[in-house]
């Protein structure tokens, strides 16, 4: 099965300007599943994580509907066929 990537417009220039990535197998947890993302589009990895692999706080990560900084970060686990969101804070006044 596979794992589904909606890549945010800030990213999609490091995609090739695709919004949906697919990947053609279902890694095991989400950390896993970026790798593979960034196995293929190099570009994205900095934008989303500092110099020690962790989340960078304007990134948000959802398998589904659940945000990932609330059900094990890096290391939760993906059901298979699990669509992931990158989406990216937004703020203003």
């Amino acid at each position: 099965m596979a794992v589904s990537f909606r890549i945010p417009g800030f990213l999609r220039d490091f995609t090739g300007g695709r919004a949906l990535v697919r990947l053609e197998h279902s890694p095991a947890t989400v950390g896993a599943a970026l790798a593979a993302l960034w196995a293929v589009h190099p570009g994205v990895r900095d934008r989303m994580v500092n110099e020690r692999g962790e989340l960078r706080p304007h990134v948000n990560i959802f398998v589904g509907s659940e945000n990932v900084r609330w059900t094990g970060g890096l290391a939760t686990p993906l059901p298979e066929d699990s669509e992931i969101s990158i989406i990216p804070s937004i703020s203003g006044g």
